[in-house]
């Protein structure tokens, strides 16, 4: 934790607020930058072939008659 600035004394709620959510994003993305790394493939997906081709084509039939 030697990276992280002391915060000023004259640092307001919002900017204190602010530096939280910078911190915790950064967490974040380095935890899924970690995670990533010895993944199986390219997708990380954990849904797959939800929008591949249909697996008929549809027919549409006009009603006929009265």
């Amino acid at each position: 934790m030697a990276d992280t600035p002391e915060p000023e004394v004259s640092e307001t709620p919002e900017d204190e607020m602010k530096r939280k959510f910078r911190e915790a994003l950064e967490r974040k993305r380095n935890q899924h930058a970690d995670s990533g790394a010895g993944g199986k493939g390219g997708d990380p997906s954990k849904i797959h072939g939800a929008h591949g081709p249909a697996a008929s084509k549809r027919s549409f039939r006009r009603k006929s008659g009265g």
